[in-house]
């Protein structure tokens, strides 16, 4: 574990507290929406606005964290603005409002994401970025168990009591924000021409990127455009006639097993290479998307959500650790917040459009039509896209 550094311990710490401010709210989301009047295709609308905006934003203050030679101001930014995000939820149940507190919460994951996975990667070597994000990531998801934890035993006492839950989610998001604190501010380390940057510039690093990164990027793109929030497999589930206490229960078993299985799947990334790990998830994620096209008993469904789990250990993590290692050190959060910004489109139509595919021809269309899709994505990578990260890259 002496790769684990002090900075990838406390920003490990922080993104613990913020998933589970937020978290508490995630899985309670879409049934809150429903109550105050929101339909199926407006809350996919809601959530493609919101990761649209998350990923274009990443994208500006990646080129912006590189250019400046800073990265510590933006995390603390961003984790503030996310914490501060959840009290204003619970002041007006208006459409307009619940778009903007969203919004808002969405915004601050963008500003702080690059210069983030920046400093884990700066912290890291090629050989040991599986294992660092990996790590990140399972404290982060820990928080994705804790939060659901919390607002389950709360809805228990109090039912329905959505609103009280969005205030005590500022909690976690407060002490999140002061544990960045603690975080040195320094310089990145490296020197960047500076230039003017305007908020769609960061799509200029596409033309001068590594091939090897467009090729990958372009196959995850694909995916993007076809993976659908994770609000449509809480909704399935409800559908199919399960509790809201049980819809939380299964969400929270899902982000127990991400987060038990994300620091042992980054290990063996490095060991097997990212590419095999990352072909792994995605076939996970096929599977589970064609079993969730028919209806289930509970225990189908505990299955499904324990792939998912599994997929998400295999591939979160491990597209940034991958991005990284074929990218160079300097371009670090511009790579990852390009990338985050073209997902940021395809997140927005996917689940667009799977709220309106939903609502036209049922569910099980939904989870088919990805299923098939993420199939042709694993033949691309399989085919046009090898892992041969350039360690020449990751030096300054």
């Amino acid at each position: 574990m002496k790769y684990i550094t002090k900075a990838i311990w406390i920003l490990s710490i922080v993104s613990l507290l913020t998933d589970t401010a937020s978290e508490m709210l995630y899985p309670v989301m879409p049934i809150y929406l429903k109550a105050i009047g929101f339909s199926v295709v407006l809350i996919g609308v809601l959530e493609g606005v919101a990761e649209a905006t998350a990923g274009l934003s990443k994208g500006y203050f990646g080129k912006l964290s590189d250019v400046m030679g800073k990265r510590v101001p933006f995390v603390q930014l961003g984790y503030t603005l996310s914490a501060v995000s959840k009290p204003l939820l619970a002041l007006y149940a208006f459409p307009l409002w619940i778009f903007f507190a969203r919004t808002l919460d969405r915004f601050g994951k963008g500003i702080r994401t690059g210069a983030r996975d920046a400093i884990l990667s700066d912290e890291a070597t090629p050989a040991t970025k599986g294992k660092v994000f990996g790590f990140h990531r399972a404290m982060d998801t820990l928080g994705a168990v804790i939060g659901p934890g919390l607002a389950l035993l709360y809805l228990y006492i109090y039912p329905q009591d959505y609103r009280t839950l969005f205030l005590i989610a500022f909690i976690p998001g407060l002490l999140a924000i002061l544990a960045s604190l603690l975080l040195h501010k320094e310089q990145a380390g490296f020197s960047t021409p500076k230039a003017k940057i305007n908020f769609f510039s960061f799509f200029g690093y596409w033309k001068y990127s590594p091939p090897a990164y467009r090729r990958l990027v372009a196959g995850l793109l694909v995916f993007a455009l076809f993976n659908s929030s994770d609000v449509f497999l809480l909704l399935k589930i409800k559908q199919a006639g399960l509790s809201d206490t049980a819809v939380i229960g299964i969400y929270i078993f899902y982000n127990l097993v991400y987060a038990l299985f994300a620091f042992p799947a980054g290990i063996v990334a490095d060991k097997i290479g990212l590419k095999k790990m990352f072909i792994f998830g995605l076939a996970l994620f096929a599977g589970v998307y064609f079993g969730m096209s028919a209806n289930n008993s509970l225990y189908v469904y505990l299955l499904l959500f324990l792939l998912y789990g599994m997929y998400a250990a295999a591939t979160e993590g491990i597209s940034k650790a991958w991005i990284s290692n074929i990218t160079n050190k300097q371009d670090t959060a511009t790579a990852i917040g390009t990338y985050a910004g073209f997902q940021s489109i395809c997140t927005m139509v996917a689940s667009s459009l799977a709220g309106l595919v939903w609502y036209s021809f049922g569910a099980s269309a939904t989870f088919i039509f990805t299923g098939v899709a993420t199939l042709l994505v694993i033949v691309y990578l399989l085919l046009f896209v090898t892992y041969n990260p350039d360690t020449s890259m990751q030096q300054v």
